[in-house]
Parts: C-alpha cells; sequence; structure tokens
C-alpha cells in the first residue's frame, strides 16, 4: 500500500515538475511567432497586389520613365519571390527578406516622386484610390512588424530566462529574428525648397 502511495506521490510530482518545465509555453509563444509573421507576409502581399494597378494606372495615365516602371515591376518580382518559413525566422533569414521589400519599398517611393510632376495624373480618381490603398497597406505592415516584433520579444526573453532555458535547450527552442530599420532609413531625407 506505501508503495502504491509513493508511486502516486512521485507521478503527480514527475507531471507536475514538467508541467513548471515551460515547454507548453514556449510552444504558445512559438505559435504566436509563427501567427504574427503569416501577418507580416499577407500586409506585404496585399501591397504586392496592389502594385501592378497602380503601375498599370501610371503607365496609362502618363508616358514617361519606362525604367522606373520597370524597375518597380521587378522589384515586385524579387520582393514576392523571397520567403520566409516561419519554422526559420533566423536573424539572416529576416534580413533577406527585409532587403528584398526594402528594395520595392524605394522603387516604389520613386514611382510616387515622380507622379508629382504629372497632375492629370494625381487627379484622377483611380490614382487617388490606389495611392490611398498602398497608403493603408504601408501602415498595416508597420503595425504588422511590430507586433511581430513584440511577439518575438516576448518568445525570445522565454526561452533565455532560467529555468526555461534549459528545457528549450532540450526541445530545440531557438532564438527568433526581428525585424530591424532598414539601412537606409539613418539617412534623412532631403528636403529642398
Amino acid at each position: 500500500m506505501k508503495r502504491l502511495v509513493f508511486g502516486i506521490l512521485a507521478a503527480v510530482i514527475a507531471v507536475s515538475t514538467l508541467s513548471s518545465c515551460g515547454y507548453n509555453s514556449m510552444v504558445k509563444l512559438d505559435e504566436n511567432v509563427k501567427s504574427k509573421w503569416g501577418t507580416v507576409q499577407t500586409q506585404y502581399q496585399r501591397r504586392a497586389d496592389l502594385i501592378p494597378n497602380l503601375v498599370a494606372t501610371v503607365k496609362g495615365a502618363a508616358k514617361f520613365e519606362q525604367g522606373t516602371l520597370t524597375a518597380v515591376t521587378e522589384a515586385r518580382a524579387k520582393a514576392t519571390q523571397m520567403t520566409v518559413n516561419a519554422d526559420d525566422l533566423t536573424p539572416e533569414n529576416i534580413e533577406k527578406y527585409q532587403a528584398a521589400q526594402g528594395q520595392l519599398s524605394q522603387a516604389l517611393g520613386k514611382l510616387l516622386s515622380i507622379t508629382e510632376n504629372y497632375p492629370e495624373l494625381r487627379a484622377t480618381q483611380q490614382f487617388s484610390d490606389l495611392s490611398a490603398q498602398l497608403e493603408g497597406t504601408e501602415n498595416r505592415i508597420t503595425v504588422a512588424r511590430k507586433d511581430f516584433n513584440d511577439a518575438v520579444q516576448q518568445y525570445n526573453g522565454k526561452i533565455r530566462s532560467f529555468p526555461t532555458n534549459l528545457t528549450a535547450g532540450m526541445f530545440g527552442f531557438k532564438q527568433k529574428g526581428y525585424f530591424e530599420a532598414d539601412a537606409t532609413a539613418k539617412d534623412a531625407p532631403k528636403v529642398e525648397f
């Protein structure tokens, strides 16, 4: 009888020890990071889907710099080809993904700045609608990236804290990468009057 009681007590202690090791909470945090990454990719895809309509509108309303339109189209193609699996969110992979998206952002910025020279284009309803949608999408991307970084911070903090770092090491939980400011963001834009 004593052996049975001790056996049950040992089993209860083992289960409570395993439940407090943090494994389940690390899994939940890892899934949260993956979910936030999916949102980031969704918002970037939304932007990529808007770009062909924007390019077509600009092309139809203004006959100018074909090179700019080509650069936007090529940057979009590169950005949509670059994918990062949610299970492989290393800092290097995040950086590569961000670089591809950054090239697209630069090409779009150039396209939009050139359209300033075409008042008849800016006056069309379709261009105005697409520009507003693109601006809204850029804001959504910013929010999604912030939410992703918050989730990564929470996850990385958990797997690096003692004693869960021991469990994380045993089960292969690794640090995730953050979205960081684009290298060109440190340079202030020139404003000329």
